[in-house]
């Protein structure tokens, strides 16, 4: 598969918390979570399962960064 984003985040689902539309699907990424909210369709579509792998796509025009 070919994408145009180039900041791709490959890592374990840790946990998928279904709404009655939407679901938050959780990403560990080397102890980074990552969440994205999905409909309930890609869900079943793509197959995601706790365990599973899964890559988090980045793709934004705007990306804060924070210091301490």
């Amino acid at each position: 598969m070919k994408i145009s984003a180039r900041n791709v985040l490959a890592g374990k689902i840790v946990e998928i918390k279904k709404g009655a539309t939407t679901s938050h699907v959780l990403i560990d990424v080397k102890g980074l979570i990552v969440t994205s909210a999905i409909t309930n369709e890609a869900v079943e579509e793509l197959g995601l399962k706790v365990g599973g792998e899964a890559s988090a796509v980045i793709k934004s025009s705007d990306v804060m960064v924070m210091v301490p």
